[in-house]
């Protein structure tokens, strides 16, 4: 015998689909969010510049005797976070791939084993 609709087990509705990030509450996506680009760039560059200065002046305790050469590692370290934080912001901002190795495309005569 088939079961009344109304003596049926209840079923489940479907789960909703998990978003992968919410969107801003502006509205705004974001690829143009210039106010969330701004505080990512400007927190990256605290803490680049803040470690790096803090390496060089590690450094400089271990390596160098003179006050002169100490300042000097420490300006170099600050230097070294100012341009990764700098070249970090640029492609946050210019949305441009980081960089990465250019692949051959060209197969040598070692590659495919015809040596046996």
């Amino acid at each position: 015998m088939a079961e009344a609709p109304e003596t049926a087990a209840p079923t489940q509705p479907p789960p909703a689909p998990a978003a992968s990030s919410p969107p801003p509450k502006s509205g705004i996506p974001p690829r143009y969010d210039l106010d969330a680009k701004w505080d990512a760039c400007l927190d990256l560059s605290i803490r680049r510049v803040a470690y790096s200065s803090l390496g060089g002046a590690f450094a400089g305790l271990l390596l160098f005797r003179s006050p002169t050469t100490r300042w000097a590692s420490v300006a170099l370290g600050a230097g070294v976070g100012i341009g990764a934080a700098y070249t970090e912001c640029s492609y946050l901002f210019n949305g441009a791939p980081k960089c990465s190795p250019k692949v051959s495309t060209i197969t040598s005569a070692h590659s495919d084993g015809g040596d046996k």
